[in-house]
């Protein structure tokens, strides 16, 4: 099938795996492939489960019992807290990113500050919406928005559950 899709660990148990970071994105092109964008990014969000304060430094012990009960640490773009740019675009391209949610156990809603996006394939198939500004994403399921970059700037990528992406780092930075 064509489409944007998860792939996890699937060995039990495999909620720690995939909290461990276990998944990443594949994505299956139509014969004629997908229409021409001028930068392509793959994002995926993912949840850390562990002891301590968050923001503590050194090794972080993984806390299963934060697992079961669906209370992550960390909400995370590529597994890290960005603190600068790594996607760059210019003014008058044409964007296109790959959004995974690796969960475990949350959901979504991907935005961009600042951005409508002109469409989004719902859950990385066939169906499109246009003109959306915030998509939700469910645990284990992907979408791919597109969308053109009108003004220079720093565009925030957040999980609009917005504590997720000032609180626990769900945010990711354009540069345009």
């Amino acid at each position: 099938n064509q489409g944007l899709f998860i792939y996890h660990c699937a060995m039990a148990n495999v909620s720690t795996h995939n909290s461990h970071g276990q998944y990443g994105l594949i994505l299956v092109e139509p014969k004629e492939g997908l229409s021409k964008v001028d930068k392509e990014f793959y994002v995926v969000q993912g949840e850390l489960y562990t002891m301590g304060e968050i923001g503590k430094e050194g090794l972080t012990v993984f806390d299963s019992n934060a697992l079961i009960d669906g209370h992550a640490n960390y909400v995370t773009f590529n597994g890290k807290i960005e603190t600068s740019p790594r996607m760059q675009a210019k003014v008058g391209e044409k964007i296109r990113i790959y959004v995974g949610n690796g969960g475990v156990n949350l959901i979504s809603s991907f935005h961009v500050i600042g951005e409508i996006f002109d469409k989004v394939h719902i859950e990385g198939g066939d169906m499109i919406n246009k003109n959306v500004q915030t998509t939700l994403i469910p645990a284990g399921g992907a979408a791919i928005v597109e969308f053109k970059v009108d003004v220079p700037g720093t565009f925030i990528l957040v999980d609009h559950s917005i504590f997720r992406a000032f609180n626990k780092g769900a945010l990711g930075m354009l540069k345009v």
